[in-house]
């Protein structure tokens, strides 16, 4: 039976969010060896804090914040082969230090920290720029289009802790575990997603810095043809005495 080819991915200017999971998907699978101990900050975090307060998650996050940092910026080294830089790391520390925070109030303004400000590692580590400059040059990058760099991150958090709740389940139901060493299985081999779809995000972004955002047709007809002959625009014409 002949199945039909999937049609290519689109460029990163025109990438949707649902692109950018799918393409994050790709790059763990093609890289899993790599990217799989990415996943042992946020493990480690959520086997220490398991059945605790959540301002001690909170104050967990915040102090594993270098560690994070070093994740991130090991994933972008996974996908552009740019080698982490001191200020790159030291980003990644001040970037992601209020993120739990303001995680204390909502997942979404931490989110929206992170999608306007989150890409100054991969900016520090692939342009070179100094630190107040890879700051300015995220939040530019994260004001090309807020709402997909904000969507995109949404996504990739939604997806991990959905399948991370079921692989807990599972693992749980399946075998005589510990409810926290599922949770340590699930989030050591489900996080990496979040670093190496952040990575993807940062070249989304800068296309669209590059090109500008895609411009919205403002003719209703979408520059199709009219429905009718072009006649039909003009008069009728006179009648013709037989």
């Amino acid at each position: 039976m002949r199945t039909r080819e999937l049609p290519p991915p689109l460029p990163p200017g025109e990438r949707t969010v649902g692109q950018l999971v799918a393409e994050t998907i790709r790059a763990y699978g093609d890289n899993f060896v790599r990217a799989l101990p990415l996943g042992v900050p946020l493990a480690i975090v959520a086997l220490v804090t398991a059945g605790d307060s959540f301002s001690t998650e909170v104050a967990a996050l915040c102090v594993a914040a270098p560690l994070f940092s070093g994740a991130f910026a090991a994933a972008v080294w996974i996908l552009t082969g740019a080698r982490p830089t001191l200020i790159a790391l030291l980003l990644g520390v001040v970037v992601w230090f209020p993120a739990p925070v303001l995680l204390s109030a909502f997942v979404l303004p931490a989110l929206a920290w992170l999608a306007l400000f989150g890409l100054a590692v991969p900016v520090a580590m692939i342009e070179r720029l100094g630190f107040r400059a890879s700051l300015a040059r995220a939040r530019r990058l994260g004001l090309a289009d807020f709402v997909h760099a904000l969507g995109s991150l949404c996504a990739l958090v939604l997806v991990f802790v959905l399948t991370a709740a079921m692989l807990v389940v599972l693992l749980h139901g399946q075998a005589d575990n510990t409810i926290r060493v599922a949770l340590f299985l699930a989030v050591l081999v489900l996080s990496p997603m979040l670093y190496l779809g952040t990575a993807l995000l940062y070249h989304d972004q800068a296309a669209r810095v590059g090109s500008g955002r895609p411009r919205r047709r403002s003719r209703r007809d979408a520059d199709l043809h009219p429905p009718v002959d072009a006649d039909a625009a003009r008069g009728a014409d006179p009648q013709v005495e037989p």
